[in-house]
């Protein structure tokens, strides 16, 4: 989970750099970097959540699929998951 919490955020917060740049001063450079970051933490984020603990993985592999918050919904997954079979109610 902690890979998948990771990845999630470098994978948000470079989508956040690139749409930033795109809708303001469009710097090849942060381009260049942030690119390629942002798709190696997606495809993490993906590998991550098909590595995870789950008893509905399809549920947790499904939202890990969306891009940019994709890690972010399958960590709430996991968690509700994990607070159903502990009996902790809900999140």
């Amino acid at each position: 989970m902690r890979l998948l919490r990771i990845a999630s955020a470098a994978e948000l917060l470079s989508l956040a750099v690139l749409l930033t740049n795109l809708f303001t001063v469009h710097a090849k450079v942060i381009t260049t970097f942030g690119g390629p970051l942002h798709g190696i933490s997606y495809v993490t984020v993906i590998a991550a959540a098909s590595l995870a603990p789950s008893t509905g993985l399809r549920g947790t592999m499904w939202r890990a699929f969306v891009p940019g918050v994709g890690g972010l919904l399958a960590l709430r997954h996991l968690r509700a998951q994990r607070a159903e079979r502990t009996g902790h109610g809900s999140v």
